[in-house]
């Protein structure tokens, strides 16, 4: 059963459920400079602005029983999506240990699926010779993947008429419309439809949300086995390409270690380097693959340390897919890449994440895998919300794609404002969960890019004791690969 013109797509819609039992809001940071405006009015600007970025605009609408997927319904913006913190001293540490209190939260989309959080005049903020006006936007995971949380950020923060470049599927009069169109092809009533439509709006929309959804549920379980032959014949083809060396093989996952905890609920630590982008440019190879390298020797020393010496170590790199999303708002794939550690040479073993990264990319990104995807798309709401629900995230598996999570995303010139103030960077804090306790945030914009980290203190009982094996390793990375030499110090 295809989600409905305004319903979330599936993909979404497992992100919404998930928030339920995970943490997996997005947090985006951006450090402005503090000009003195009252936060009255940053607030009056914010909700102007939102009034020309239509996916700020919206909230989730749940349907009976979850027999149809959740729509988009409008909404205006509240005065408690702007929510100021007051620390009790306003320097950079503080606000690094509120923040980790901060990214432990999550947001309830069918309330808000949007918050912006100010910190005002924040002293020994990196970069900043005066005050800074840290702004957080904090997005449900339902709402947008990385590239269109960056997006949203761009739009909310941009001082002319940019809007968004992802606009919501339906605007707020074609929605009621919709709605009141179904209710009148449900009871031959177009006045009644209407009034109906006026009066009950939301209960009227996911009532015959769930009215229509029955008789189209046994079509959607025929539709996913018929899609899933396909996905299987599908799943032989790929199959057979990588026996005939047409194609690359899947990951062949890796044991779980002490980063991965014991599957418990994670704990929150933050931390924050900001670099700039000539500092980590290198011949021949990206600023991804590069921190890649470095986080793949940072682990390694780090667990050594621990006396827990691995024999190799993957990274989960989110990797962004273009052209149709089917209406996805997270259209992206996890890669799986081998970290190389048991190549010494750091260009060889840059060399050979780069390599990896590549064929990662080409099998994910091969036709065939659109099949299963087919599959997903075509499940009826109630049964993969059943298998959301209930699927056991808590257990630590025998095989992860990855013992920690490196997030790379540029988000675009630094041409932003917030209060007069200009923008000097950004950062951001993939989240954690009950398997994955550690991940890192690569984010650029204009002339810096800021690695972060976020850790559980569990795993990391030491964040800044980690962040700083994490600089030198960038540092010997950076010169190595600039002058070819062999081995790290």
């Amino acid at each position: 059963m295809v989600a409905g013109v305004n319903s979330l797509a599936p993909r979404d819609a497992t992100m919404y459920w998930l928030s339920t039992r995970t943490r997996n809001d997005l947090f985006l940071l951006y450090c402005f400079a503090d000009t003195g405006v009252p936060t009255a009015e940053l607030r009056t600007a914010i909700a102007e602005r939102t009034t020309r970025i239509p996916d700020l605009l919206v909230r989730v609408l749940d349907v009976p029983a979850n027999l149809a997927y959740p729509r988009w319904t409008p909404c205006e913006f509240a005065d408690s999506q702007l929510l100021e913190h007051t620390l009790d001293k306003s320097d950079w540490s503080e606000l690094l240990a509120a923040l980790g209190k901060l990214v432990g939260t999550g947001l309830d989309a069918a309330d808000r699926p949007w918050r912006l959080h100010l910190f005002r005049g924040i002293t020994d903020a990196p970069t900043m010779n005066g005050p800074a006006l840290i702004a957080v936007l904090q997005v449900s995971h339902a709402l947008a993947d990385g590239r269109h949380a960056a997006a949203l950020a761009r739009a909310l923060f941009t001082e002319h008429d940019g809007g968004a470049p992802f606009p919501l599927p339906l605007s707020e009069n074609d929605a009621r419309t919709d709605c009141a169109n179904d209710v009148g092809r449900t009871d031959g009533s177009g006045s009644l439809a209407a009034w109906w439509s006026a009066v009950f709006p939301d209960r009227a929309t996911s009532w015959l949300a769930a009215a229509s959804a029955l008789p189209a549920i046994p079509i959607g379980m025929a539709r996913t086995v018929f899609r899933g032959y396909t996905a299987y014949r599908a799943q032989r083809e790929l199959g057979e390409l990588t026996v005939r060396g047409e194609l690359p093989p899947p990951s062949p996952g890796y044991p779980p270690n002490l980063l991965h905890g014991t599957g418990s609920v994670p704990a929150h630590a933050v931390r924050v380097r900001v670099y700039d982008v000539a500092d980590l440019r290198t011949p021949g190879y990206t600023v991804t693959v590069a921190a890649l390298t470095a986080v793949s020797l940072t682990l390694q020393r780090y667990l050594s340390a621990r006396g827990r010496p691995a024999d190799a170590l993957g990274a989960q790199v989110p990797m962004a897919v273009s052209g149709d999303s089917g209406g996805r708002r997270n259209s992206y794939r996890d890669l799986s890449v081998d970290l190389a550690i048991d190549e010494p040479d750091l260009c060889r073993r840059a060399d050979r994440i780069a390599a990896t990264m590549a064929s990662r990319r080409t099998r994910a990104t091969h036709p065939l895998h659109a099949a299963q995807d087919a599959v997903t798309a075509a499940l009826p709401a109630p049964i993969l919300h059943r298998d959301v629900t209930t699927y056991p995230i808590d257990i630590l598996p025998d095989q992860v794609s990855g013992h920690t999570v490196v997030s790379s995303v540029h988000r675009g010139p630094a041409d932003l404002t917030l209060g007069n103030g200009r923008v000097h960077f950004t950062a951001g804090f993939p989240a954690l969960g009950s398997v994955m306790h550690l991940t890192h945030g690569i984010h650029g914009l204009g002339d810096t890019v800021t690695f972060s980290v976020h850790a559980d203190p569990v795993v990391i009982p030491d964040p800044d004791a980690y962040v700083r094996l994490l600089s030198t390793a960038v540092t010997e990375v950076v010169a190595a690969l600039r002058s070819g030499r062999t081995t790290p110090s």
